[in-house]
């Protein structure tokens, strides 16, 4: 708590006010000297001086983001050698970023119209609402038919998974919420702010550096009956490992018998296979079951918009009454949240999805990026093959899909690849391969090799 102490000059000299601050301490003493020795003060005066202690000073200095943290250690880097794989963003072969055509296109209609930029809706734009619905769950789908969702824009993924916390806050206090072990990294921190208690599943295994889909079954099905279960659509981030077709079959499976609630988060649907109905078939067979679930979207990865935050919130109901109301309440907690959502993004996307010329080269720029990224994880295991003497199969990296690669290394290992060859990747050995080129793939390859081999 602030205490305040006051000095009284009356009428004492400069000399007796510099002794009488000594028992104020060292700062306050140092002021009250520079004020006479800077000429401001002579003969006799009347001041009083004051001491605070900040309410602030029991506030710890928060650690650096794990993800975000990278990019600040890489930019301090003057190596020319370095290499940025940490945060999930497209970049070109020249490892530039990467701003879409057909959002420039999109930019420059909306520049045409003269828009304006008042307030949104609390829910967002409504030409966006109906399109990325229709992109999710494909526009002939009964549940976009039949009104059965309820769909609210919202701040990229993960705003629309903080805005999903807090409705199951409120609504379901008694329910946890399943997350995969490993999950991406803010997944905890939004149900731990939320309120929202969790618990995990296994999912990677490290012996084969693929699906623990076994025991992902068995953690599902021991879970307390009407848990969430919070389910990566496509391009698992950390790992890169998709449960096949038919696994995704069982996990409904167990999901339906247990009662449990799924939740997916979909942050590339088009960016990993290059195809937006492939990327969007789990849920689609969640959906033909007629569960319940919800649907967290992100336009960041798959129209590069980043810093637009631009998403979207959706809840598959069992009937339109049902959607009706969790709409309204999902509005209503959104609206001390953040108020109402931004309008530049959620235009674009709207002008892009909504337009079958700029749709149809959209999804040509999408099989571009997704093709060059696929490109780089082929080149990568060739030179991890070629350069490896052991005979190690390197083959789980080709098995993975999507941005990120998930490499085996431990923690230790991957400072290694920081420190002594300049890579900058996450502590759980995951990479970008978005960030890398086909000419940085042999350094990389031995900067993996010498981490894995020689750091235990």
């Amino acid at each position: 708590m602030a205490s305040s102490t006051m000095l009284s000059a009356g009428l004492a000299s400069p000399a007796a006010l510099r002794e009488n601050t000594k028992k104020l301490g060292a700062a306050a003493g140092r002021r009250v000297g520079e004020f006479f020795l800077n000429g401001k003060c002579s003969g006799r005066v009347k001041m009083a001086v004051a001491v605070n202690v900040s309410r602030f000073e029991d506030v710890t200095l928060a650690p650096p983001d794990p993800i975000l943290g990278v990019s600040e250690a890489f930019k301090a880097d003057t190596s020319d050698v370095k290499l940025n794989l940490g945060v999930g963003a497209y970049r070109t072969e020249e490892l530039q970023p990467y701003v879409l055509n057909v959002v420039k296109k999109a930019e420059k209609l909306m520049l045409e119209r003269g828009e304006n930029k008042e307030y949104l809706p609390i829910e967002g734009l409504a030409a966006f609402n109906k399109v990325t619905a229709e992109l999710l769950f494909g526009a002939d789908n009964p549940v976009i038919q039949l009104g059965r969702v309820a769909t609210v824009q919202s701040l990229s993924g993960t705003g629309s998974l903080r805005l999903a916390a807090a409705f199951i806050q409120r609504y379901f206090p008694e329910a946890k919420v399943l997350l995969s072990s490993p999950t991406w990294g803010n997944h905890k921190n939004i149900f731990n702010d939320a309120r929202v208690p969790w618990s995990e599943y296994r999912y990677y295994d490290p012996r084969t550096v693929g699906l623990d889909f076994e025991g992902m079954l068995e953690d599902i099905k021991a879970a307390q009956d009407g848990s969430f279960v919070l389910l990566h659509g496509c391009a698992h981030n950390p790992t890169g490992i998709d449960p096949t077709p038919e696994q995704w079959e069982k996990i409904a499976d167990v999901i339906e018998e247990k009662n449990h609630i799924p939740f997916f988060d979909v942050a590339y649907q088009g960016f990993a296979s290059g195809s937006l109905d492939v990327d969007a078939s789990s849920v689609r067979t969640f959906v033909a079951r007629g569960l319940e679930l919800f649907v967290a979207q992100s336009y960041s990865k798959n129209l590069g918009l980043y810093a637009e935050r631009i998403g979207a919130i959706n809840v598959v109901c069992s009937f339109p009454d049902d959607a009706t109301r969790v709409k309204s309440q999902l509005k209503r907690l959104a609206r001390p949240m953040y108020s109402n959502p931004p309008v530049h993004g959620a235009r674009i996307v709207a002008n892009v999805v909504g337009d079958p010329t700029l749709f149809g080269e959209w999804k040509q720029e999408m099989e571009l990026m997704a093709g060059r990224t696929k490109n780089v994880r082929q080149r990568l295991f060739e030179n991890l093959s070629e350069k490896d003497e052991s005979g190690k199969d390197w083959s789980f990296i080709l098995k993975q899909i999507g941005m990120f690669s998930y490499t085996g290394l431990n923690k230790a290992q991957s400072e290694n690849m920081t420190n002594k060859w300049h890579v900058y990747m996450t502590k759980d050995g995951r990479i970008s391969l978005a960030g890398l080129s086909l000419s940085k793939c042999e350094y990389l390859a031995d900067a993996i090799i010498d981490s894995f081999y020689n750091v235990s």
